[in-house]
């Protein structure tokens, strides 16, 4: 099973502890092994089968969609100020947490922002907790934008991206620890292809096409 990078720290210490355990408290060591499995599950990162299409927006994340709204992108990203689409991902504790690109375009912005970390369930989240926002041209002028959120327990957000770079649907470009949202700001005339409650795929779920 294929480890993201960043979670090797932790295994590593996960390990220690729980060797250490058993020394010193025998078979009654192994009740952190739960701890331990729990651990190295959260850094998973299984390959993904990118669905072949033009114009398709794939979920940057796994975990639940939340209610769709109308919302600016943030301000840092520069980008028209007008509400347009926003679907956002919750990840829980046990979802895979490593990061998709979207779409095919190129990165034209990237704005990191501090803030809090209240509930990323909370559609408050949005605004005010810490983000990574990234600034995507698609094709034939368009745009849109995908945000990395922290959340309650979350306190590190890892993107990969430079801007200029081009990107490909379904590439991995980063990851969240531990719990967080992704919010995917839409172009306008995007047909929406999930709903609230849906549970999806990063770089595998089809979230939207372009009109």
């Amino acid at each position: 099973m294929r480890l993201h990078p960043d979670g090797w720290p932790f295994i590593a210490l996960a390990a220690a502890i729980n060797t250490l355990l058993i020394v010193l408290a025998g078979w009654y060591g192994l009740l952190f092994l739960p701890l331990s499995v729990w651990c190295i599950a959260f850094f998973r990162d299984p390959e993904r089968q990118v669905p072949d299409g033009r114009g398709l927006i794939v979920s940057p994340a796994d975990g639940v969609m939340l209610p769709v709204v109308l919302a600016s992108p943030p301000q840092e990203l520069g980008m028209d100020t007008a509400p347009r689409a926003r679907l956002s991902i919750f990840m829980n504790v046990f979802d895979v947490h490593v990061n998709r690109i979207p779409a095919d375009g190129t990165v034209s912005r990237l704005a990191y922002r501090p803030g809090r970390f209240v509930n990323a369930s909370f559609d408050k989240a949005s605004e005010h907790n810490e983000r990574m926002s990234v600034r995507i041209a698609l094709e034939g002028g368009r745009e849109l934008a995908v945000v990395q959120i922290a959340g309650l327990v979350a306190r590190r957000i890892r993107c990969d991206l430079r801007q200029g770079e081009n990107v490909r649907r379904g590439a991995r470009f980063g990851i969240i620890r531990f719990g967080s949202r992704l919010d995917v700001y839409l172009p306008d005339g995007a047909v929406i292809a999930v709903a609230k409650g849906e549970r999806v795929k990063a770089g595998e779920t089809v979230l939207a096409r372009l009109g």
